[in-house]
């Protein structure tokens, strides 16, 4: 029903872009009213106000529910990254995977390194452009995809869930080689990566170098066809050994002493 305190254009309009579902030209219409009466704009010029307006908050918030539904556990943009802290990463190849290309084209990232040398920021940073780029993306842990297969497979919906991390444009892996996995849960993270092969892209964070890989897939010939779909044109990032969320600490420390 029409707001009582509305006169009949305005409840008019107020009623229309509820039907519509245009919720900011709802909320601004009289501003920009007034914006145009005083610039004096043609009625196209307005109409063209308003509904850009529409689209602009539109797609701000369809890349907020693209961000939100890839589920990061903590806010990371590649921006913020400290490129001084850690040389071993360079502005260039970062700023290349800001482009959809890559992860339009199915091929995977790899990112290697030592605790604390900026893995899963990167991983999350990677993700959140993809995601504000119109990309759906999906981040979990090694061990917490491995347990949901798992636990899919032992309720009899393991299809369906392979299906759902199949769908998504971008998967971002974290903690990869953190823990070793038994043959079943290394054949079930298996079927992930090769329903994807070639057609989404993945990205891993890995504490450990493809040589010791080993470790977490102990059946040799599946850790060599892991290994493969991971690299087959890759872009590989190793991120070193230096902590500098360690160093970070340390010299915040010695600020205060």
């Amino acid at each position: 029903m029409p707001l009582p305190d509305l006169d009949p254009e305005d409840a008019l309009i107020d009623e229309a872009c509820k039907t519509l579902r245009l919720p900011t030209i709802r909320a601004r219409y009289e501003e920009l009213t007034v914006s145009a009466r005083r610039d004096q704009f043609s009625y196209k010029q307005f109409l063209a106000d308003l509904l850009d307006v529409e689209c602009q908050d539109r797609d701000v918030r369809r890349k907020q529910r693209l961000v939100r539904a890839a589920r990061f556990p903590r806010p990371k943009r590649l921006e913020d990254f400290d490129f001084d802290a850690n040389p071993n990463v360079t502005p260039e190849i970062i700023g290349s995977l800001k482009s959809t290309a890559w992860a339009l084209e199915g091929r995977p990232l790899v990112l290697i390194g030592d605790s604390g040398t900026g893995k899963s920021h990167l991983l999350i940073g990677v993700g959140t452009a993809m995601a504000e780029a119109g990309l759906s993306v999906r981040y979990t842990t090694t061990a917490a995809l491995v347990n949901e297969l798992a636990e899919a497979e032992a309720g009899r919906h393991l299809s369906s869930t392979i299906a759902r991390y199949t769908k998504v444009d971008l998967l971002c892996l974290d903690e990869f080689g953190y823990l070793t996995l038994d043959k079943k849960g290394a054949k079930l993270l298996f079927q992930i990566f090769t329903e994807r092969e070639e057609r989404k892209a993945t990205a891993v964070a890995s504490n450990a170098p493809f040589g010791e890989w080993d470790k977490t897939f102990t059946d040799p010939r599946l850790c060599a066809a892991v290994a493969d779909r991971l690299t087959f044109k890759c872009t590989l990032i190793e991120t070193g050994t230096d902590s500098y969320r360690l160093a970070t600490t340390e010299a915040e420390q010695a600020r205060n002493v």
